[in-house]
C-alpha cells in the first residue's frame, strides 16, 4: 500500500474497494476482526500480533448494527465510524472494511486473505471463515490474549465506579 495515509479515515475502505486493494496488496495478506469498541492494550497485542503473520493488515470491523445483535442494544459505545479512525491510527493496520453480518464470513470468502488471525480464546473448530483459508492453502493463528484486558471488563469497571 505504500507510505501509510496521514488521514487514518484513508484506511477505511468500502467492501468493493478493499477486495480490489486485497488483489493489489504485496506480499502476505492477513485478516483479523472485531469491535473494538473501547480499544485497550488486548486489542493492540492482538493487532501487532496479526500484522507480524504477513505483509499487509486488513481488519474487519463490525458496524453498529452488527455490533448491537452481537452485544446488546447498550453497544457499541463508539460509532464504527470512530472505531475505524482510531484503527486507522495504528500503524499495524494497513486497511479496514466495515461488515453488516453477524460473521465476517461473506467479508474473509471475498477478500480471500492468506492468513486469518483470531484471539486463543477461539477455539480451532470455532474460527468463523477457517475452512476457507486453509482450502486455499492458507493459515490460521490463534493469538494468546492478554491477561485483564477486555471491552466488557472495562464497561463494568466504569460502570461501577471502580479505579
Amino acid at each position: 500500500m505504500g507510505a501509510a495515509p496521514a488521514d487514518p479515515a484513508e484506511k477505511l475502505l468500502s467492501r468493493q474497494v478493499a477486495v480490489s486493494w486485497r488483489r493489489r496488496a504485496a506480499g502476505t495478506v492477513v485478516f483479523t476482526n472485531g469491535i473494538f469498541d473501547v480499544l485497550h492494550r488486548g486489542h493492540v497485542a492482538l493487532l501487532v500480533a496479526a500484522r507480524a503473520e504477513g505483509d499487509q493488515l486488513i481488519v474487519g470491523l463490525n458496524t453498529d448494527a452488527s455490533a448491537r445483535r452481537l452485544k446488546g442494544p447498550e453497544r457499541p459505545l463508539n460509532k464504527a465510524g470512530d472505531r475505524a479512525y482510531v484503527l486507522g491510527g495504528l500503524g499495524c493496520v494497513d486497511a479496514v472494511v466495515l461488515f453488516d453480518e453477524d460473521t465476517p464470513a461473506e467479508l474473509i470468502a471475498a477478500l480471500e486473505p492468506d492468513v486469518l488471525v483470531k484471539g486463543a480464546d477461539y477455539g480451532p473448530g470455532q474460527i468463523v471463515g477457517a475452512d476457507v483459508v486453509e482450502k486455499r492453502g492458507g493459515r490460521v493463528v490463534r493469538v494468546p490474549l492478554e491477561a485483564g484486558y477486555s471491552t466488557t471488563g472495562l464497561i463494568a469497571k466504569v460502570r461501577g465506579g471502580a479505579a
